[in-house]
């Protein structure tokens, strides 16, 4: 199975604007008999990011069952080997007057590439009962700004706690349903070279893992970082509680800060007692682990305000200089990688979730081996994604300085945020 690309902080986001200025224009006209050949069958292209391992020939499998049932569509994979590239390539090919009929994209790219007008809205397309089968977090997240449905769902994941059952049972604890429970079993297992948890705040071009668990704490305790504008709100309260929780795990050494998954890689010898990651880790922490102990998994504990979780992975879109024909022949592709059958193949074989829950019925097999699978789906309902905007992803890489700065005593929780806000707020000005 081949780990799931991770995205960094893209320092294409606001390159992609500038390069996208003037091609609107060029790109809305589509000719009806583009892409058709003279026996009927029409060729679409999908830009892709499923580069390596089972992540590719899952999609290669799906793509040739499409086509046999799908006899007059052709469907050329054309596949990057990772996001970085695959925005630069989307981006490159619109400037060009020569997109891929269909690609991946992450909600910002989209809302770029939508204020470009070089995608279209995908209601003409997408009916209510389409998107009545979909987890509602899955649905929520195909819109953007202005409630305009441009998206479509394709590999989805969300965050789940890990955890070493044999450290627990020895310390006579049991899995936490709150985040209060969590620290106290973190605290209850640390010493003597073990730890409760490591994390990965990342860096200010890099948020990584840590960053990504404060965001949903935060949120857990009432307010999420980043408002539904996109506006930072790293100074309320919430957030201001959660980065004092992770400080005082800190303090009391029960959470220790790495770079590279340390997390995993403690959970894996038998060091630490807990790892909270995307369900997309389940293959390579269950490889860490190696049949040393029994791997617990579960749903993220509950805050102050109830559960949160974050929604993360990539949706697709549709270019608009596509022919009629060609985006017709793309929503037919589009609505069968959403369908029951292909997302049952698609979630047992790539480490993501289906974006429907009509396919567990589908996985019994998968799910008696792998229960953890049905406990983060659960959790598609009520998941968020960052809002779709340019700056985010900069401002999420200023929480994980902040991040840094507190963990290690430098500033106190309040101070590394506000110092954070005051980043973040210029770069939504840059970015604007």
């Amino acid at each position: 199975m081949a780990r799931p690309a991770r995205r960094t902080a893209l320092r294409v986001v606001s390159a992609l604007a500038v390069a996208l200025a003037g091609t609107a224009l060029a790109a809305c006209g589509s000719s009806s008999s583009g892409g058709t050949s003279s026996d009927g069958t029409v060729t679409i292209t999908f830009m892709n990011a499923m580069s390596s391992g089972t992540l590719k020939s899952s999609l290669a499998y799906l793509t040739d069952q499409f086509e046999k049932a799908n006899p007059k569509i052709k469907v050329n994979l054309d596949t990057i080997a990772d996001y970085g590239t695959l925005v630069n390539k989307e981006t490159a090919a619109v400037a060009a007057g020569k997109p891929p009929t269909i690609g991946q994209a992450y909600e910002d790219w989209a809302a770029n590439f939508a204020k470009s007008k070089v995608i279209v809205p995908l209601s003409q397309y997408a009916t209510a009962d389409d998107l009545s089968h979909l987890y509602d977090g899955v649905r929520k997240d195909l819109y953007l700004p202005g409630n305009q449905l441009y998206m479509w769902p394709f590999n989805k994941s969300v965050i789940i706690e890990y955890y070493n059952q044999k450290m627990l049972d020895s310390k006579k604890l049991t899995a936490p349903t709150t985040w209060d429970q969590f620290a106290t079993d973190a605290k209850a297992v640390s010493g003597s070279g073990t730890v409760g948890i490591a994390i990965d705040p990342g860096t200010s071009s890099g948020p990584a893992g840590g960053e990504a668990w404060y965001e949903v704490l935060a949120h857990s305790y009432g307010t999420p970082v980043f408002a539904d504008n996109g506006s930072p709100q790293f100074t309320s309260p919430s957030a201001v509680q959660a980065l004092q929780y992770l400080v005082n795990l800190k303090q009391a050494g029960a959470l220790s800060v790495g770079t590279n998954y340390p997390g995993q890689v403690a959970l894996g010898a038998g060091k630490g007692l807990f790892d909270v990651s995307s369900v997309a880790s389940y293959y390579y922490n269950q490889q860490a682990v190696g049949g040393k102990f029994p791997m617990g998994t579960g749903a993220l504990p509950a805050g102050p305000a109830g559960r949160a979780n974050q929604l993360a992975g990539t949706n697709i879109v549709m270019f608009s200089k596509s022919s009629t024909a060609q985006q017709k022949a793309a929503w037919t592709y589009m609505k069968y990688l959403s369908s029951a059958d292909a997302q049952a193949y698609w979630a047992s074989h790539s480490g993501y979730l289906p974006v429907t829950p009509d396919a567990l019925a589908q996985m019994t097999d998968f799910l008696a081996k792998n229960p953890y699978e049905k406990t983060a789906a659960a959790d598609l309902s009520i998941a968020i994604a960052d809002p779709p905007y340019p700056w985010i992803t900069k401002a999420q890489g200023d929480l994980s300085v902040a991040l840094q700065s507190a963990l290690s005593g430098k500033q106190a929780p309040a101070a590394a945020l506000a110092d954070a806000q005051k980043q973040a707020t210029t770069d939504m000005s840059a970015g604007s």
